[in-house]
């Protein structure tokens, strides 16, 4: 259910956003990591992306931070191999809060 009164919009600056596709853009890298990782929908990133490729938000030149882009393919790394060990069935998903509760007991 919606929240009673003003609907908050947030703004970003041309440089957040050219940032943000940056990151999206490199490879192994996929838009619904970046956006989690910013806390931005989605959709917003999808639609900056599709103004970068129109020329509206400009990209080149735009700061990348590399730790975090180095940080989203980790992680994609890491989920990519999780559904590699389940699909083998190493893995089951419903075992491992079970496994973290018996290690930290």
């Amino acid at each position: 259910m919606p929240k009673p009164g003003p609907r908050t919009i947030h703004r970003y600056s041309d440089a957040f956003k050219a940032s943000a596709v940056r990151l999206s853009q490199q490879p192994g890298v996929r838009v619904s990591d970046v956006a989690q990782s910013l806390y931005i929908h989605p959709y917003m990133l999808s639609r900056w992306r599709r103004l970068a490729r129109e020329g509206v938000i400009v990209t080149r030149g735009a700061p990348m931070d590399p730790s975090t882009a180095a940080e989203l393919k980790a992680l994609r790394k890491i989920k990519r191999q999780y559904e590699q060990l389940k699909r083998v069935g190493w893995v089951e998903p419903r075992a491992i809060p079970i496994i973290l509760v018996a290690i930290h007991g």
